[in-house]
Parts: structure tokens; C-alpha cells; sequence
């Protein structure tokens, strides 16, 4: 629903899954905008929809369909599809707000739909091979950068871009936050394109955070730092580095300055982050069981998303520049 750049590229995946023997049939995409919707269904041989009750009185065997509609319409588009009882991904942020977050939440509930969040970075191949790596955190540096596209500008760079590696940390660190601080500011759009956080769990751990749309350079990094350990993970080169202290294991052939420091390379499997995420949703609705990223983890990052944007508000009034953001958005 919605064939923007995200929604098209889930249109060419689910095709690509039909191809290669998956039991899924691409029927047809959904956008507001017919022409747009035209070239997208020609491109991958299915049907044109102007709106999802169109869609589902031509074909009411749809059993699934990802939402990725521009978000402030997740909840229209979502409630519409689960009363008709079919089982939704939705793409990240879940939400506009908290409130609409915790409605979809109930109405995947009252429907019994499978119901997930579009936390794509979560199949990222490097990401699942750290998780068996973690053992007690304690301090994450994650840099997330992109040059200026003029997509996605309804949105803070905290709620476009930085709230994937929200939900891995928060994941990771499996600890409630404690405190939150935070600055941003607008530079080529009307809402924050950069910003920079600092989160403090209950654990102990401490996180920090860079997004930015607007550098020269895309980075994908994330680092953490745990008993006798540093892990370092490319989201972009799907890649895993881990250096431990006298640890065993076999080296990566890397030369280190201390040869008690060991460097591992942990096997990853490459595989598109998209196309392991739909193969994850279509399982799950398949088997009926709870998704690997269930819509309460999507709320969870929205929520301290938000908590975030309101920190950066809150800096930018301390220090004058609240008025900077008005004045461009």
C-alpha cells in the first residue's frame, strides 16, 4: 500500500519471492497516485489499485500486504486491512504518535492479524550475527549518515533515519532507558537533519547516537564495547569485527598492535536485508506465529524516538534556536 521508493522496492521483492518459489503471488499495489501506481504494476506484472477497497472487492483472497504508505496514514491504511482480515507489515515509524502506535496495536489484537514492524535492519545479515555475541554491553557508538535526498522530509532524521538503530540497540542492550539527551538542528528542510544522542540505560550502558542527512558520505556503523570485547558492525558491507582479550578463537589474518587481542570475523551470509524480512512476515503469517519484530518492538522505538525529538525541541529552546525551526519548516 503506497508504492513510493520503499513501497516499490517491496513490490519487487515479494515478485522476486514469487520467482524463486516462495508460495506468494504478488496481486497488486495500492497508491493514491494512479499513474504512479500504473508504472509500478507494469514494472512487476500485477494489478493497479486506487484504494484498498478497490483492491479487495477485485481480489478478496489477499491474505497479506505491507503498508508503506507516508506514515501518517499507517493507522487508516493498516485499520482498513486488518478488518478485512489480512495480515500486515508496516513500515518504521509504526506511527505519527503513540496513540495511533497503541491502536494498531489493539486492532492487530482484535482482529487476530499477524502484525509486524518494518525495522528492516533487524534482517540485516551482520546484525544477526552479532546477536549471538552479545553477552553485557555497556557502551554503543552508532553513526548513521546519508546525503540530502528530498524523500522522507515530513520527518524528523531521528524518526527517518536514526530509529533503525534505536530499535537495534534497544534490542541489544535489553535494558529500560534512564535518561535521554539530545541536540539536533533543521539544515536543507523545514525539521531536524542532524542530530546527536546520548542515552543512559538503567543497566549502566550508555549509547551514543549521530544521524545526519545532510553529510557529503553514507555511513552504516555500529560499535559496542563489552567485558573484554569490541564488536564492530557495517550495516552497509554486512561485515562483523570482534576483537577480545585474550581471548581463543581463530584470527581474521588482520595484524593487531597487542597479540593478546584476538580478531575474529564471524561468517555472514550476505542476503538483502528486505528480502529476509518478507520471508521472516510471510512465515509468520503462514504459521500464525508472532513475527521476529511484533508491533509492540515498533512502538517501543517510536516511543523513544519521540522522547527524543522532544529532547532536541527542548535544547533548541535553551539555547535559542527554537525559533530556527519555525522559521524553516
Amino acid at each position: 500500500m503506497g508504492v513510493g521508493v520503499f513501497g516499490r522496492n517491496h513490490a519487487r521483492v515479494y515478485q522476486e519471492l514469487e520467482r524463486q518459489g516462495e508460495a506468494v503471488r504478488l496481486v497488486g499495489v495500492v497508491d493514491s497516485d494512479l499513474d504512479r501506481a500504473d508504472a509500478v504494476a507494469r514494472e512487476f506484472g500485477c494489478r493497479a489499485f486506487g484504494s484498498i477497497e478497490q483492491m479487495l472487492t477485485t481480489h478478496s483472497e489477499v491474505r497479506a500486504a505491507s503498508v508503506a504508505a507516508p506514515t501518517v496514514h499507517h493507522l487508516e491504511v493498516a485499520r482498513a486491512l486488518m478488518q478485512k482480515g489480512v495480515d500486515v507489515l508496516i513500515e518504521k515509524p509504526l506511527a505519527a504518535s503513540l496513540a495511533e502506535a497503541d491502536e494498531l496495536v489493539q486492532l492487530a489484537a482484535t482482529h487476530k492479524r499477524i502484525a509486524q514492524a518494518g525495522h528492516l535492519e533487524r534482517f540485516n545479515p551482520a546484525v544477526r550475527a552479532t546477536i549471538p555475541l552479545l553477552t553485557q554491553p555497556m557502551f554503543f557508538e552508532v553513526h548513521r549518515l546519508s546525503v540530502f535526498t528530498p524523500r522522507s522530509l515530513d520527518v524528523d532524521v531521528v524518526l527517518d533515519l536514526m530509529i533503525h538503530d534505536l530499535d537495534i540497540v534497544l534490542s541489544f542492550a535489553n535494558s529500560p532507558v534512564k535518561e535521554v539527551r539530545a541536540v539536533g538542528l533543521p539544515i536543507l528542510s523545514g525539521k531536524v537533519d542532524i542530530a546527536n544522542v546520548r542515552l543512559e540505560f538503567e543497566s549502566g550502558c550508555v549509547a551514543n547516537f549521530t544521524a545526519s542527512r545532510v553529510s557529503t558520505e553514507r555511513v552504516r556503523k555500529l560499535r559496542f564495547f563489552q567485558p573484554q570485547q569490541y564488536v564492530s558492525v557495517d550495516y552497509g558491507r554486512q561485515e562483523v569485527l570482534v576483537f577480545t582479550v585474550g581471548g581463543d578463537g581463530a584470527t581474521s589474518g588482520a595484524p593487531t598492535v597487542n597479540p593478546q587481542i584476538k580478531v575474529a570475523k564471524p561468517t555472514v551470509t550476505s542476503e538483502e536485508p528486505l528480502h529476509a524480512e518478507l520471508k521472516s512476515f510471510l512465515q509468520a503469517v503462514r504459521q500464525r506465529s508472532t513475527p521476529v519484530v511484533p508491533l509492540e518492538d515498533g512502538r517501543r522505538s517510536l516511543a523513544l524516538a519521540l522522547d527524543i525529538v522532544a529532547a532536541i525541541r527542548e535544547h533548541g529552546k535553551k539555547v535559542g534556536l527554537a525559533g530556527l525551526a519555525k522559521a524553516k519548516s
